[in-house]
């Protein structure tokens, strides 16, 4: 919302004049990455997944199989990796690719 001391800058996207406020608020929705799961769901921080295939982990020397919940992911930035916590696993990092929002 603009206040009225707001120091207005043009965008050269739109040819506007605006609030630098409202300016900045879209730029931050612009850079905003939407990561989609195995399905097309859009997943959020703190959401809760499963696995849709069998993984090996590397570093790890174990498989995390089809149907293993993981609670509460994290979104990287990346439009494809989402990192996790899982018991026995420290940095586990998965593609959104590979699960299914619950």
């Amino acid at each position: 919302m603009a206040t009225d001391d707001d120091a207005y800058v043009y965008d050269e996207e739109s040819g506007e004049w605006m609030p630098s406020s409202e300016l900045a608020e879209r730029q931050a929705e612009a850079d905003r990455v939407e990561v989609r799961d195995a399905v097309g769901n859009l997943l959020a921080d703190g959401d809760q997944v499963t696995l849709v295939k069998d993984l090996d982990v590397k570093g790890a020397g174990q498989t995390l199989k089809q149907g293993t919940l993981i609670k509460s992911i994290r979104l990287t930035g990346d439009a494809q990796e989402i990192d996790c916590k899982y018991p026995g696993i420290k940095g586990l990092v998965l593609r959104a690719e590979f699960v299914k929002k619950r």
